[in-house]
């Protein structure tokens, strides 16, 4: 008897959290930040996309790109993973989204490591990545690959950040030297706000040290899974109890925010964790 019991209670335990990750890896939450900073000249509205990985909210991402209509945003930011790096997969529908936003938007677009992935190894993905950077920049989309775009309305530099792969080896985590940031993006102004989107936030101290007044992020996918207290369960570099899983981070007045993406790869998990529609409040400060 006892041990029946303990298999209808754990065949109910699996069946509630298959129901919760269905449920979760098809919808998506909105979450909004206001960041305020004396070098910023006027207000705006950014939406922050990441780690689509060419899940579709409906035909053509219609239930996305309406959520996104709905924030009117000035920009768009995307902090990479759109597609995955999967000979299987097609990313062309992925594109055709990224097209449809640059016609309504300005779109900022920083490479993740499957872009990138896709990027480096032609003799895997033959022109995949050419193609689908064609077509987007085509559209309008500045593409950032190490590189920056200014705004001088706001007075902010938007850079994008592609790290080698060595920073996404697993599980050691890669150290950073203090002279990376400025070989790859050189030195940045202190006058301007400076906008970072790194896929990668486990370097956030790495990018606040360089001079990133809010550095945006994805790649950790909130840590697939979230309970309370604890947070997200586990990072793509297979570490526990991520520090960097989601939210909000400050250093030294330095601040990041990290998208918990909106899609999954490889293990499609999420429990207790939606996909995340982030909007971003930039002000001026004492305004």
């Amino acid at each position: 008897m006892a041990v029946n019991c303990l298999i209808t209670i754990i065949c109910v335990l699996v069946l509630f959290f298959v129901i919760v990750m269905i449920i979760d890896c098809n919808r998506f939450v909105k979450r909004e930040y206001c960041c305020e900073s004396g070098k910023l000249k006027r207000e705006g509205t950014f939406v922050l996309l990441s780690d689509l990985h060419n899940k579709s909210f409906g035909k053509q991402n219609e239930r996305l790109f309406r959520a996104i209509e709905q924030e009117k945003p000035d920009a768009i930011l995307i902090a990479g993973d759109m597609y995955t790096s999967s000979a299987r997969e097609d990313n062309q529908e992925i594109a055709a989204f990224v097209q449809r936003l640059a016609e309504r938007y300005p779109v900022y677009y920083g490479n993740g490591n499957h872009e990138q992935k896709t990027r480096l190894f032609p003799e895997i993905f033959g022109d995949r990545y050419a193609v689908f950077a064609d077509r987007i920049c085509q559209a309008g989309v500045r593409l950032l690959v190490n590189d920056k775009w200014y705004l001088p309305d706001y007075n902010m530099e938007i850079y994008g950040l592609e790290v080698g792969r060595e920073y996404y080896h697993k599980p050691t985590k890669m150290l950073m030297s203090e002279a990376y940031m400025e070989e790859m993006l050189g030195k940045a102004d202190e006058n301007r706000y400076n906008l970072l989107i790194a896929h990668n936030p486990e370097y956030f101290d790495n990018y606040a040290a360089w001079g990133a007044d809010l550095t945006v992020s994805g790649h950790i996918h909130g840590g697939l899974m979230r309970l309370p207290v604890l947070g997200g369960m586990i990072s793509p570099r297979l570490c526990l109890f991520p520090h960097y899983d989601g939210g909000r981070f400050t250093k030294a007045g330095r601040e990041m925010i990290l998208s918990r993406g909106l899609g999954t790869h490889t293990l499609p998990i999420r429990i207790f964790n939606p996909g995340e529609l982030v909007v971003i409040h930039l002000k001026p400060k004492n305004r």
